[in-house]
């Protein structure tokens, strides 16, 4: 949502002309996702002058079911043997978002990897993080990215403020960016998958019991998890979750504590964003349960 009002409002000249906008795919994003992008490429950035450039590590998917493939863990929900609850640790962001945008720009800056940059040539990249995520907006790790966040420092927008302006381009139905099972997902976006994409209901359910045991990699490698993996919260088999509605054992089982009744319902508002998904900060991780390669 707010890095399409980003890329809208550069277009239309309220904010300079950015020079490119970077999407990073992870392989397994909704398919209103991926029509969604080229909407925004044909409609908003090429009239514009804009290069939308689509960078990707691999497809998070396949990885994780390929025993062959190194594994960056998703953030999947556990019970162990004996039947506490826990997250493993959350790799993917890194691996199939950061990490492909840092290569890319790497690359257009004219160094790449394992190239060094010059401290004097960096490039300014624009984040897609309003007023109510403000403590999100955060310094680049790197000297050869300097991050900006125009929402909050240029405009004083919020995620409202976003939604309310994308209507007016015709483009309300700006859908969240994140994994299609992705194991931050809230009730009412499994419900939407089930709901109206019967297709990518049988895919994630497929998934879901595909990982019980841990990913691929880890089984094939002598490491299986100690447990058992889900990608619902509830720690029940998908198609079996109680997707209807937020259940007391399902707050009981949050390991961070009372769940968040409304995150519950409806997951991270902003979905997976490279800079600032939720995970980063607020998951309390456990390691060593054969996840990560």
């Amino acid at each position: 949502m707010q890095s399409s009002t980003l890329l809208a409002l550069s277009a239309e000249g309220t904010l300079p002309k950015v020079d490119y906008a970077i999407f990073a795919d992870t392989g397994w994003e909704p398919a209103s996702v991926y029509r969604h992008l080229d909407r925004l490429e044909q409609e908003v950035a090429k009239p514009a002058g804009i290069p939308i450039l689509r960078v990707s590590s691999g497809n998070i998917r396949n990885d994780a079911l390929d025993p062959n493939h190194r594994f960056a863990s998703m953030p999947l929900h556990i019970l162990t043997q004996d039947g506490k609850p826990g997250m493993t640790r959350r790799q993917c962001t890194g691996e199939y978002k950061v990490k492909p945008i840092k290569k890319k720009i790497r690359e257009l800056l004219g160094y790449p990897y394992p190239a060094r940059v010059p401290k004097d040539v960096f490039v300014e990249q624009w984040i897609g993080i309003s007023t109510d995520e403000f403590h999100r907006a955060k310094d680049a790790d790197v000297k050869y990215m300097r991050n900006r966040h125009p929402l909050i420092v240029d405009l004083g927008w919020s995620r409202g403020d976003c939604i309310r302006y994308l209507a007016t381009l015709g483009l309300a139905d700006t859908p969240k960016s994140s994994c299609l099972g992705c194991p931050f997902h809230g009730n009412a976006q499994w419900r939407h998958i089930r709901d109206t994409s019967p297709e990518e209901w049988r895919d994630v359910v497929a998934f879901d019991a595909a990982i019980r045991k841990g990913n691929a990699r880890a089984n094939a490698t002598g490491n299986q998890l100690l447990g058992q993996a889900f990608l619902h919260r509830s720690r029940v088999p998908l198609d079996e979750a109680p997707i209807d509605h937020v259940t007391a054992a399902e707050r009981a089982a949050d390991p961070g504590g009372p769940a968040d009744a409304d995150e519950l319902e409806h997951g991270m508002a902003d979905g997976c964003s490279p800079w600032a998904c939720r995970a980063e900060a607020d998951t309390p991780t456990r390691d060593g349960f054969g996840l990560a390669c």
